[in-house]
């Protein structure tokens, strides 16, 4: 296993990052540009897993970190739901529905694998940066 140095580095931020392409392409077209509400919503939540991967990264415990995790999980399952409207409304096709909603899945998964390693190799604390030399 290559060594994560960055939260760039996170598979599941890579891949929710791409869910939160699919989210604004999908926002955009007609129709679902108008719906403000489930717009705004949907990108929310699917900005929601990006950022909060980044935020439990750069936090100073694992412990943080898996809180985040399970936020930015969370997240994932909230875009998947609000897929549902979508396609129900007919602001997405039945294609667009699948492809993201497999994103959305993939995404959840390889967050719940992180947080399993993660419990399962427990460090007392971390933090991110990597000089030590601060000055005032």
């Amino acid at each position: 296993m290559t060594a994560i140095t960055r939260f760039e580095d996170i598979e599941a931020w890579k891949i929710s990052r791409q869910l939160t392409n699919s989210v604004y392409a999908h926002t955009n077209q007609t129709g679902f540009n108008r719906d403000f509400g489930l717009r705004d919503q949907i990108r929310r939540a699917s900005v929601s897993v990006m950022s909060n991967i980044a935020e439990g990264f750069e936090s100073r415990t694992d412990i943080q970190f898996i809180n985040f995790l399970g936020i930015a999980r969370a997240s994932a399952g909230e875009v998947r739901s609000q897929l549902y409207i979508a396609l129900d409304q007919k602001y997405i096709t039945e294609e667009q529905f699948k492809e993201t909603f497999e994103s959305a899945q993939t995404c959840a998964r390889h967050i719940s694998n992180f947080i399993k390693y993660l419990e399962a190799n427990p460090r007392p604390r971390r933090i991110s940066d990597d000089s030590t030399d601060y000055e005032a």
